[in-house]
């Protein structure tokens, strides 16, 4: 891990599943902090993603970290496959269950780091009765399962909120997926984010150079953005 006081976490599910393992060796590379990774239902949000036997896969071919997005319908039965095929974070949203501190306490049981992801529209007082049984929350800036979306007004209010709630409690991270762009990431770094997922609008642009100059790239802005 960097030294950074944010991470990049590549979104997987953003490139090309036919170079995989060529972008694999690019993220290495570029040094990503993190592989996002996207398990959607068609149900919980309008398409389908990744699934466990891709996960296996990735971590027979990479020593990065993967986070697990699970952007799906009653989650809890999916989690020691995903713990088995290798998941160093996994994250349900909170809005996919009503046993959501079960799901927590079964990944936590697995060995795996317990997260939890919370739609736009979400209030943070959900978070009321969890937030110590966790050590990671993800903030959708956009609706979830929707590529392209732009960032969501007053999100950046969201994630100042979230950091004020965590406070100093270390090693706690707070994710932003969706609307991370160039000319956004700085200001969530400054809100309170400490993990940006990168995808189609960053480092997965078609065209524009490979993966691991695309994250330097992104930290050069992020860097110099946030010591002005």
């Amino acid at each position: 891990m960097n030294n950074r006081k944010y991470k990049l976490s590549a979104s997987l599910i953003c490139g090309d599943i036919i170079n995989l393992k060529e972008d694999l060796k690019s993220l290495e590379k570029g040094k990503a902090d993190y592989l996002h990774f996207d398990m959607m239902d068609g149900l919980f949000v309008p398409r389908f993603g990744q699934y466990p036997e891709i996960l296996k896969s990735i971590k027979e071919n990479s020593k990065i970290p993967v986070d697990v997005h699970l952007m799906i319908q009653n989650p809890e039965p999916y989690i020691e496959v995903l713990a088995d095929a290798g998941a160093d974070v996994i994250v349900p949203h909170i809005e996919s269950t009503p046993h959501i501190h079960r799901v927590v306490k079964k990944i936590k049981d697995l060995g795996v780091r317990a997260g939890v992801a919370l739609n736009p529209g979400t209030s943070l007082s959900t978070l009321d009765y969890l937030i110590d049984e966790i050590d990671w929350v993800e903030l959708m800036a956009i609706n979830p399962g929707i590529v392209g979306h732009k960032l969501i007004p007053n999100m950046l209010n969201k994630i100042y909120d979230l950091k004020k709630i965590v406070g100093l409690r270390e090693n706690f991270e707070i994710q932003i997926d969706g609307g991370v762009t160039p000319g956004s990431a700085s200001k969530m770094v400054t809100a309170g984010a400490t993990v940006l997922v990168c995808g189609s609008s960053t480092i997965y642009r078609p065209k524009e150079g490979s993966l691991d100059v695309r994250l330097n790239e992104m930290r050069k802005i992020i860097d110099t953005e946030t010591a002005l």
